[in-house]
């Protein structure tokens, strides 16, 4: 299928379009490149699309194509100096200069990606200690709980909830960091307040 692209607007845009790559796809000429050009109903002003006619040109030798008019005529100011428009001598040049910031844009984005802050894994968990009998004291119990720490730890409330035979059990809340913390570990530690604990469950758990 063959389509027709009017200038100036669509010069004015494939300037754009070229001043940062060299090829309508990949980095070589292609038919997309032979398919746009020839869809150019007149060649661009070297003066006016440097970009695009730079693309024109080395397109036109490539590929072998007929470059129309505007394109192989000379500018305004080329001819008032009776001097020729080379429009190879700095295709080589200019693609050069394209891989030079490429690359330094790309250096730019990775150490710009390197220095951006790690977004923190945590997790809120709830968990359930159960005492040895009704005698327990449920103060003490709490307290030495709450008393254990971690790096990535983070107490939060906490409730007695009865669960029968005048026994209740302390549910508290807590919030840790994923790389930091497991929750076998913290279990183990409140199970050696061998004293006051029975057993410890996790009732719930929620990524943040």
């Amino acid at each position: 299928m063959s389509f027709t692209l009017e200038a100036p607007l669509a010069h004015k845009i494939l300037n754009s379009f070229f001043e940062n790559v060299s090829y309508v796809e990949g980095s070589e000429t292609s038919e997309a490149d032979k398919s746009v050009f020839e869809s150019l109903t007149e060649g661009p002003s070297a003066e006016a699309y440097p970009h695009l006619a730079r693309w024109y040109a080395h397109i036109a030798a490539v590929k072998g194509l007929n470059a129309k008019d505007a394109a192989a005529a000379p500018t305004a100011a080329a001819e008032e100096d009776e001097e020729d428009v080379d429009l190879f001598g700095s295709d080589e040049e200019e693609d050069e200069e394209f891989e030079k910031l490429k690359a330094q844009r790309v250096a730019e984005y990775n150490a710009k990606k390197a220095n951006k802050p790690k977004t923190i894994a945590k997790t809120t968990v709830t968990l359930e200690v159960k005492p040895w009998d009704d005698e327990t004291d449920m103060d003490k119990l709490t307290e030495g709980v709450k008393a254990i720490t971690m790096d990535g730890l983070l107490w939060g409330g906490h409730q007695l909830v009865a669960i029968g035979y005048g026994i209740k059990k302390l549910q508290i809340n807590c919030v840790v960091e994923d790389d930091k913390v497991l929750i076998d570990d913290l279990s183990d530690q409140i199970l050696e307040l061998e004293d006051y604990v029975q057993s410890v469950d996790v009732a719930a758990m929620q990524k943040i």
